[in-house]
């Protein structure tokens, strides 16, 4: 395989573990939705949309782009309007490191996951 194919082996892998990080956010008092998507010129984002009994969404994602001569890497946690952690973008100029980079938000963005659903679902039955 050339350099270009292996890039693209690694970028399948990548996208297939992170996604499936997320999709193990799981808790028995909510439903979730796992999604991926590519996104123009060249990126593609992965995550868990998790519907709380009240209605209310907390998305976990990451994503990764390749624009000019560098890779782009973002991840977060949003809870309708509100942004609950933004991962500062980071970009590098190969795609090792993109790589390496977007496996390292994958586990920054589902580790405070069962955290923050439970104080989410505190808050509801408080109310």
């Amino acid at each position: 395989m050339n350099s270009e194919s292996l890039a693209a082996a690694g970028l399948l892998e990548a996208l297939s573990r992170a996604s499936e990080i997320l999709a193990d956010l799981r808790h028995p008092f909510v439903r979730s939705e796992r999604f991926s998507y590519f996104f123009p010129p060249a990126g593609a984002r992965v995550g868990t949309t998790i519907v709380l009994p009240d209605g209310r969404e907390i998305t976990f994602e990451v994503s990764i782009a390749a624009s000019g001569r560098a890779f782009h890497v973002e991840g977060g946690i949003q809870s309708e309007e509100e942004t609950l952690l933004e991962l500062p973008r980071k970009s590098v100029p190969d795609i090792e490191e993109g790589l390496a980079a977007f496996d390292d938000y994958a586990g920054e963005v589902a580790a405070p996951a069962e955290r923050l659903i439970g104080q989410m679902l505190e808050e509801l039955s408080d109310n």
